[in-house]
């Protein structure tokens, strides 16, 4: 039989409240309540209600016990829910849903919720706030929700946005910063140095004849000698300062706060140069000990109006050259942060 698009047997219907499937002589009665509470008990969310006068539980689904371990018998008052969230929820929770009761306002709240074995479990509540003619609260009727799969996924989530986060601010050959993630840091600390006046610190890095050493040993070997020379400045500049890739076979530290004067710079620039030396990494074709060496062009200065961080790179990366035209394998420096008047001073080591 062929049948109009209008008159398919998928079609949904839909009741007005005012309308009923039960049969017209059929009115509600007392039985009623034991079909309400069985579909009630059959779900997977948890009904409770509590008396708002004597803050006690007036009643909680038997759901409760299979989820947490607790009786339902057990949850005699507020303090028992309260008392059963984990201690970083429980302020915030409970004076949320306080609040939130006592202006009538219907509302949300998730939180961990202790087991009975000493677990927790994530929990949602769905509360309705019911209020008498007069408009006062009379009691709180709700519903928990596991929503532990859900936070496992969306911690999944944060997670895996971290993690592409961090590759995206990553230099993939070092696992340092990379040019990306060494700008942002750098204008944060400007401006924080900018704000507070005090120094701000760079150390730029080249590893010395590092064309040489590619044409000599090959590429993968460059690569290693790239991977070594990063893990050996991390170690020297420590966990506290940023180490970045900064392009090739340079490399650059910021230093702030309280390793970020001249001389603190000056020390950790040692340091690396002093690491790098004790590391040995061979390299024929160098001059130096037929061993793999860095040039460091070190920069210190107040961020002032003078002075934008575009002219701090430059000025660091020009005393970088000081150093590699001044026959390698050293440091030049300049500082500004600490000057009364007497101008730039330049220093070699």
């Amino acid at each position: 039989m062929n049948r109009a698009p209008s008159e398919s047997p998928l079609q949904a219907a839909f009741l007005r409240h005012d309308d009923t499937l039960a049969p017209p002589e059929r009115a509600l009665g007392e039985d009623d309540h034991a079909v309400y509470r069985t579909l009630l008990e059959s779900t997977k969310a948890i009904p409770w209600k509590i008396d708002w006068a004597t803050m006690e539980f007036a009643y909680i689904g038997p759901q409760i016990e299979a989820l947490l371990g607790w009786a339902p018998s057990s949850w005699k008052t507020v303090n028992d829910w309260a008392e059963r969230m984990h201690p970083d929820d429980r302020e915030a929770v409970v004076s949320f849903c306080v609040a939130q009761s006592k202006a009538g306002t219907d509302h949300e709240a998730d939180y961990r919720a202790l087991t009975r074995d000493g677990g927790y479990v994530w929990l949602r509540d769905v509360v309705h706030v019911e209020r008498n003619d007069q408009g006062e609260v009379e009691a709180l009727i709700g519903f928990m929700f596991d929503i532990s799969e859900r936070k496992r996924i969306e911690e999944e989530l944060t997670q895996l946005q971290q993690e592409l986060e961090r590759l995206s601010f990553s230099d993939s050959l070092t696992g340092v910063g990379n040019r990306r993630r060494f700008d942002d840091v750098l204008a944060r600390e400007w401006d924080a140095a900018k704000s507070s006046g005090r120094p701000l610190s760079l150390v730029m890095i080249d590893i010395d004849f590092f064309k040489s050493y590619n044409d000599y040993y090959g590429h993968v070997q460059g690569d290693e000698c790239l991977k070594r020379i990063a893990r050996v400045l991390g170690e020297a500049a420590g966990e506290r300062h940023f180490l970045g890739r900064f392009g090739g076979e340079e490399f650059v530290l910021i230093l702030a706060d309280a390793d970020a004067d001249a001389e603190a710079a000056m020390r950790i620039a040692e340091r690396c140069r002093a690491l790098i030396a004790h590391e040995a990494i061979a390299h024929v074709r160098s001059p130096h000990d037929q061993q793999v060496t860095a040039s460091f062009g070190v920069g210190t200065v107040v961020p002032g109006e003078r002075m934008d961080v575009t002219a701090f790179i430059n000025l660091t990366d020009a005393q970088l050259y000081q150093a590699k035209d001044n026959g390698r394998n050293r440091i030049a420096a300049v500082d500004r942060a600490g000057i009364r008047g007497e101008g730039f001073k330049a220093q070699s080591r």
